[in-house]
């Protein structure tokens, strides 16, 4: 059986006797001034006690902070010169990345025509090259087999002058 050694920690044991003493003299002129003495001797105990661990133990988390105290930044000003350069900068290069597009597109374009030309040019060359032989009987083609009515294509034989 696996022991393990737990410590407990008191609040007096954490602070020092001066600390204790410095809070009873401070509570006493705080409680001159206003009756706020619970509060401002819970945030003094708060701060210098140290965080137990958390019960579902993801201690890498911190505890929540109010919105309120979370410090905002409202980020750089620039001039109005500088604002205006930055919009010009944005400009040329959108311009930039425009042309750029439109001339890729227009290669684009220009490859899909000069395939479609070849295809025609390739199709036209090999029409002509083609041997025809004219059935003139056409009681033939009702005698021949499948393979043979499959090799059959109809042609214009007219040629346009």
């Amino acid at each position: 059986m696996i022991q393990t050694k737990e410590q407990v920690t008191r609040i007096e044991d954490l602070l020092p006797d001066k600390i204790e003493s410095q809070q009873s003299e401070s509570n006493v002129q705080e409680k001159e001034k206003s009756g706020d003495s619970k509060t401002n001797n819970k945030e003094m105990l708060q701060k210098v006690i140290p965080r137990g661990r958390p019960k579902s133990g993801r201690i890498w988390k911190e505890p929540k902070q109010k919105f309120s105290s979370i410090v905002k930044t409202k980020g750089i000003r620039l001039s109005f010169e500088k604002k205006q350069k930055l919009r010009e900068e944005l400009k040329k290069v959108k311009e930039l990345s425009r042309e750029i597009k439109a001339q890729k597109e227009a290669e684009k374009q220009a490859k899909k025509e000069r395939r479609r030309e070849n295809l025609k040019r390739t199709e036209e060359k090999q029409k002509k090259s083609e041997v025809i032989q004219v059935i003139k009987n056409t009681a033939k083609i009702k005698r021949m087999k499948k393979k043979q009515l499959r090799m059959i294509e109809k042609r214009d034989t007219v040629k346009n002058a």
